[in-house]
C-alpha cells in the first residue's frame, strides 16, 4: 500500500462570541379533550425538539386535558402521559412515543431481538408529503442500508446487536434518527427540507426539490459518486443526464468540460454556474469552470445536482444554461473514516483518507480528508499530480444554532496537448496518443504545456433557527489561487512551427537540442525560451439569507450577497532553455493595443523570473440583494424571485502605461443587473405532476469585453448580456416507475464572444472579441427509470436540442498571445448557423444489477449526435458555410462493486472501465474556416480504454 505524503497541514481556527436567544425548555400549555397528537405538536414547537410519534400508536392514545405554566419539559411529559397507554422516552433531542410493557412483554421483546427484524416505513417531504426517492435508510454504526423505492418506501433486516437506531437521510433534507421500539412498521417518516429546520450540522446551497421545485432538476449522491468516479472528472458523472453534455478534450488531468443545454463552461463564455455549498466559484472575469482546482470534491461530496435552465440560485451567477451545485458532507454526527487506495491504467494511483471525530458531548465535531492522485496521463506528455484536501471543523452551539469552519483545495500539475488534424492522429505511430507539445529535454520526458494551480478555499458557515417561523443563514468566504499554465515561445526570426525532434514530426521535440543553439547564440539571446501565463487572484464574498413563514402558506426568503475580486495576470520566463536572456523592447502605441513591450523598461532583457509580454491587475465587485417567496398549500406550489446587483470592472496596466500616469488604472466600469423569476409545481396526484417556470435575466459582460483591444481603453458599447426562458415540465412516478419530460426555450440576448483558439500552423494562441450576438437554445427532454425487481434497475434519457444564432455581427478584431492586433473582420454571418461545440442530440441507456447482495454491476451508454463543430466565430466571413459535423458516436462504460468484511471491517472493491469497447471517435473538433472539410479540421480523439481499481476499508 502507497502511503500518502503529507507535506503540511495548517489548521487554524476564528474564535467567535455568537450570543443569541435560545428555547426555553419550560412549558406552558393549557389544553381541554385534546388529541395527543396536537399537544405533542405545541411542546416541539416551545422546546425545539424532534417528535417522533407513529400513527398506529397515536391512534391508541386517550385525549388530553392538561395546564400548566412555565413548568420543566419532564414534568409536563409526566402528567401527559400518566394516564395514556403510552409511555415516551428523550434520545438526544428527539422525544421517542412508544407502548408501556410489562415486565413479561419486555423479557419477550429482548429474547426475540437476537433475530434479524425487518423493518418497514416510507420516507416523504415534511411539507408537501411527497414520497423521497432514493433517500437512504441506514442502521446507525454500521453499513447496513438501503434505498427508498420510487414511492418513498422501504423495508431494512436489522439484528439487534447491530444497535437499534436507524438514520434516514435524503440530499436537501435534514437527516433524522429513528430509535426501533419494537413496532416493525415505522410508518411515514417526515424529513424537514435543510433550507428550513436543522437538528444537526448542515452544509447546503440552493438545492431543488423534486416535486416541489418547479425546475428541472438531477441528482447524484455519495454512492453514485463513489461507484462511478474511477479516474474521471466530475463532469463525467453528469453525461447521464438529460441537456448535459461532456468531453474530456486533450485527457489533461481536471480538463474535461461540460454544456448544458447548449450553454458552454468555457473561458470568456462561461454560461454553466458551478457552486460549492452554494458559493460561487466560476472565474469571475471569464465564467468559466476548472476542474481540476477542486477535483477531490468527490471524495466528500455528499451531492452533486444539476439544475437545468432557470435553476433554483437566488443570487446572480452565470447560470443561463444552468447549475452545478455541489453540496460537501457537513462534520459527521458518528466517528469514524475511510482509508482507500487505487490503481489503474497508465500508472494512474490515488491514496485516499479521511477522518472524522463524531460529534461530542460538548458539540464539536471534526472531519479530515486527504488524498494524492497521480499517473502517466491517458496521452503522451501527460503525467500528473495532485493533492486534494477538504477540513470541517462544526459547533453546535445549542439546539438551533451551529457553526460551521470548511477549507477545501487542490493543489495540481498536469501536462497538456493541443488539438491536431485527422490526418496527423492517422498518420502518427502513437495514434491518438499523439501529443505534439511533448518532448525530451535532459534524459528526461518534458512538457512545457504544463498546468500548474493550488486555489484553497475557506468559509465560516453559521446556520441560526430564531423561532419556530424565521431562521439566518450566514457564509463568509474567501479564495486564493495562484498558478497558470506554460508554452514555448520564438524570438525574433525564430517560429515555434518549426522546433528540432528527435526523429520525424511525430517524434519527441529536442529541447537539448534547443538549449545548444541557445547557448551559441552569439549575443546571448534565446531561440527558443519557455514561458507561464500566471495567474494570482483573491476573492471575497459574503452572502446571508433570513428566512421566516408569513402565515400558513408562504415561505419568504431574502438576503444579500456582497462580492470583491482581484487577480494579478503575466507572462513570466520560466526556462531560458540555455540562454541567456529574452530581448523585450518597447515598441508600439498602447492607445491601440499594437504596444509591444514594458514602457517601464522600454530595454529589457528578461531573464528567468521576469515578467513578459503583459502585466495587469484586474478588480471585480458586485453587491445584490435578493428576495423569493413560496406559496405552498396542499399540492400546489408556486414561487416568484427577485433580485438585483450592482456590478463593477477596474484595470490597472503595468506594461502599457507609465508608474505614476493617472492612465495606470481606469475608474469603475458599473452594471446594473437584476433577475426576475416565477415557477409552479401542481401535483395532481400521488404519482403525477405538472410545472412551469419564467424568467428574464441579465449578468455583466465579461470582462475581456469592458476593456478594448487589451488595454485601458473601456469598450462603451458593452452591455449587459440577457436571458428570457420558459419552460414545462411533467412528472410521473409509481413504486417501479418514473418520467420525466421538459419542454423549453430560451433566447440568449447580446452576448458577448471572447473566443480564443490555437492557431496549429504557428503554434500560436489568438484571440477575438464580439457583442451584440443572439442566440435560440430550445429543446425537449425525457428521462425514464424502471425497477422491475429489487435486484434490476435500467433507464434511460432522450435530449433533443436546437441551438442557433439568430442575427449577424460585427466588426471583430483578433489579437495574438502577445495582445497585439492581428487581423479585423467588418461582419459575421453567424445567422441560422448551428451553435457549435456541443451535441444537439444526447441519449443515454443504463442497467444496474445486484447479482448477490454484496455484488453489483452497472453499465452506461452515451450516445452523441447533430454536433457542429467548434468554429471561431470571427471565421464566418460569408453566408451559408457549412462547417464540419462530428460523426456520430456512442461510448460504453462499466462499473461494478463488491462488498465484504476485512478484519472486522466493512470493505468495498470498486472497478471501472471505461470506453469498454476501446471506441475511436472524435469528441471535440475546430473546423477554423467553417470549410466542412476533414483535412483541415483540429480534433481531439476519444481516450483509449482505460481502468481503475479501489480498495476501500472503512472504520
Amino acid at each position: 500500500m502507497m502511503r500518502i505524503k503529507l507535506i503540511t497541514i495548517l489548521i487554524f481556527a476564528a474564535c467567535l462570541h455568537i450570543s443569541a436567544a435560545s428555547f426555553s425548555q419550560n412549558i406552558t400549555v393549557s389544553e381541554k379533550n385534546a388529541s395527543l397528537e396536537s399537544v405533542m405538536n405545541k411542546i416541539q414547537q416551545q422546546s425545539g425538539y424532534d417528535v417522533f410519534m407513529q400513527t398506529e400508536l397515536l391512534a391508541k392514545s386517550n385525549k388530553v386535558t392538561i395546564s400548566v405554566q412555565n413548568e420543566p419539559m419532564a414534568v409536563v411529559l409526566e402528567k401527559i402521559f400518566k394516564r395514556q397507554p403510552l409511555t415516551f422516552a428523550i434520545v438526544g433531542h428527539t422525544i421517542v412515543l412508544k407502548e408501556k410493557t410489562d415486565e413479561k412483554t419486555a423479557a419477550f421483546v429482548n429474547a426475540s431481538a437476537i433475530q434479524a427484524t425487518a423493518y418497514k416505513g416510507k420516507v416523504i417531504d415534511a411539507d408537501t408529503k411527497e414520497p423521497l426517492t432514493g433517500a437512504t435508510i441506514t442502521v446507525k454504526g454500521t453499513s447496513n442500508s438501503v434505498s427508498a423505492r420510487l414511492d418513498g418506501t422501504f423495508k431494512i433486516n436489522v439484528d439487534a446487536a447491530d444497535g437499534q437506531v436507524l438514520v434516514v437521510s435524503f440530499v436537501g433534507y435534514v437527516s433524522k434518527e429513528i430509535p426501533l421500539t419494537g413496532n416493525t412498521d415505522l410508518g411515514e417518516i417526515a424529513l424537514k427540507s435543510s433550507t428550513n429546520a436543522m437538528s444537526q450540522v448542515v452544509i447546503t446551497g440552493d438545492v431543488a426539490i423534486d416535486r416541489k421545485t418547479p425546475i428541472a432538476v438531477s441528482s447524484v449522491g455519495p454512492q453514485f459518486i463513489e461507484e462511478h468516479i474511477g479516474a474521471n472528472d466530475i463532469p463525467e458523472l453528469l453525461k447521464g443526464i438529460p441537456g448535459v453534455m461532456t468531453t474530456q478534450q486533450g485527457g489533461g488531468y481536471g480538463d474535461s468540460r461540460i454544456s448544458i443545454r447548449g450553454f458552454s463552461s468555457s473561458s470568456g463564455n462561461g454560461n454553466v454556474a458551478y457552486t460549492i455549498n452554494g458559493i460561487p466559484v466560476n472565474d469571475p472575469e471569464t465564467g468559466a469552470l476548472y476542474w481540476s482546482d477542486f477535483s477531490g470534491l468527490t471524495d466528500v461530496a455528499s451531492s452533486i445536482q444539476v439544475q437545468r435552465g432557470l435553476g433554483a440560485s437566488k443570487i446572480i451567477i452565470p447560470s443561463f444554461g444552468g447549475t452545478v451545485n455541489i453540496t460537501t458532507r457537513g462534520a459527521d454526527v458518528q466517528s469514524g473514516g475511510f482509508v482507500s487506495e487505487g490503481i489503474g491504467t497508465n500508472n494512474w494511483n490515488k491514496t485516499d483518507i479521511l477522518v472524522s471525530t463524531g460529534l461530542n458531548s460538548n458539540g464539536w465535531a471534526a472531519t479530515l480528508q486527504g488524498s494524492r492522485t497521480q499517473g502517466d496521463g491517458f496521452a503522451d506528455g501527460l503525467k500528473f499530480l495532485g493533492y486534494n484536501y477538504f477540513f470541517n471543523l462544526s459547533k453546535v452551539i445549542n439546539a438551533h444554532q451551529t457553526l460551521s469552519l470548511n477549507l477545501v483545495g487542490a493543489n495540481q500539475t498536469h501536462g497538456q496537448r493541443a488539438e491536431g488534424t485527422i490526418v496527423n492522429y492517422e498518420q502518427a505511430p502513437q495514434g491518438t496518443l499523439w501529443n505534439n507539445y511533448y518532448g525530451v529535454k535532459d534524459g528526461k520526458e518534458y512538457n512545457p504545456y504544463n498546468n500548474f494551480y493550488s486555489e484553497p478555499m475557506l468559509s465560516l458557515n453559521h446556520e441560526w433557527i430564531i423561532n419556530e417561523k424565521s431562521s439566518l443563514s450566514t457564509v463568509l468566504y474567501g479564495l486564493w489561487g495562484d498558478g497558470g499554465g506554460g508554452e514555448i515561445n520564438a524570438g525574433t526570426g525564430f517560429n515555434t512551427g518549426n522546433l528540432p525532434r528527435i526523429g520525424n514530426f511525430y517524434s519527441p521535440i529536442d529541447f537539448d537540442a534547443i538549449q545548444r543553439n541557445n547557448a551559441a547564440s552569439p549575443d546571448g539571446s534565446a531561440q527558443y525560451f519557455v514561458i507561464d501565463s500566471h495567474d494570482k487572484t483573491n476573492w471575497y464574498g459574503l452572502r446571508s439569507t433570513y428566512r421566516t413563514k408569513l402565515g400558513k402558506y408562504i415561505d419568504l426568503s431574502a438576503g444579500i450577497d456582497l462580492r470583491y475580486y482581484w487577480g494579478d495576470h503575466y507572462q513570466e520566463v520560466t526556462d531560458l532553455l540555455g540562454a541567456n536572456y529574452v530581448p523585450y523592447f518597447f515598441t508600439g502605441s498602447p492607445g491601440t493595443g499594437s504596444a509591444k513591450g514594458n514602457i517601464n523598461d522600454p530595454n529589457e532583457l528578461a531573464v528567468t523570473g521576469s515578467k513578459i509580454y503583459y502585466y495587469n491587475r484586474d478588480f471585480v465587485e458586485s453587491g445584490g440583494a435578493f428576495a423569493q417567496a413560496e406559496y405552498s398549500k396542499n399540492d400546489f406550489t408556486a414561487f416568484i424571485t427577485l433580485s438585483g446587483s450592482e456590478n463593477a470592472d477596474k484595470r490597472t496596466d503595468f506594461f502599457n502605461y507609465k508608474n505614476g500616469d493617472p492612465n495606470q488604472t481606469t475608474p469603475w466600469v458599473n452594471f446594473t443587473t437584476y433577475q426576475a423569476k416565477a415557477g409552479a409545481n401542481y401535483n395532481l396526484n400521488s404519482q403525477m405532476n405538472v410545472y412551469a417556470n419564467i424568467g428574464y435575466l441579465t449578468k455583466p459582460p465579461y470582462f475581456g469585453n469592458v476593456f478594448e483591444n487589451f488595454t485601458n481603453q473601456i469598450n462603451k458599447a458593452a452591455v449587459n448580456e440577457k436571458l428570457f426562458s420558459y419552460e414545462l415540465g411533467y412528472g410521473f412516478k409509481t413504486s417501479g416507475f418514473s418520467a420525466k419530460v421538459d419542454l423549453y426555450r430560451t433566447s440568449y440576448m447580446d452576448r458577448a464572444f471572447a473566443s480564443t483558439y490555437p492557431d496549429n500552423a504557428t503554434n500560436q494562441i489568438y484571440t477575438a472579441n464580439i457583442s451584440g450576438v443572439d442566440e435560440m437554445h430550445q429543446g425537449a427532454e425525457i428521462e425514464l427509470r424502471f425497477r422491475p425487481v429489487k435486484e434490476i434497475s435500467f433507464g434511460g434519457m432522450l435530449s433533443l436540442g436546437d441551438f442557433y444564432y439568430t442575427n449577424n455581427a460585427g466588426p471583430v478584431s483578433v489579437f495574438d498571445n502577445q495582445h497585439n492586433i492581428v487581423s479585423s473582420v467588418p461582419e459575421v454571418f453567424l445567422k441560422n448557423e448551428k451553435v457549435g461545440n456541443v451535441a444537439q442530440t444526447t441519449a443515454a441507456i443504463f442497467a444496474e444489477f445486484t447479482i448477490v447482495p454484496q455484488l453489483k454491476i452497472g453499465v452506461i451508454g452515451n450516445y452523441y449526435a447533430n454536433y457542429t463543430s467548434d468554429v471561431p466565430f470571427q471565421n464566418y466571413g460569408s453566408a451559408n458555410l457549412h462547417p464540419y459535423i462530428i460523426p456520430d458516436y456512442t461510448n460504453w462504460d462499466l462499473n461494478g462493486v463488491y462488498k465484504f468484511k476485512m478484519a472486522g471491517f466493512d470493505a468495498e472493491l470498486i472497478g471501472t472501465l471505461n470506453n469498454v469497447l476501446n471506441t475511436k471517435y472524435i469528441q471535440d473538433a475546430e473546423d477554423d474556416n467553417a470549410s466542412g472539410d476533414p483535412s483541415k479540421v483540429f480534433v481531439y480523439y476519444s481516450l483509449q480504454r482505460r481502468f481503475t481499481t479501489t480498495l476501500k476499508v472503512k472504520f
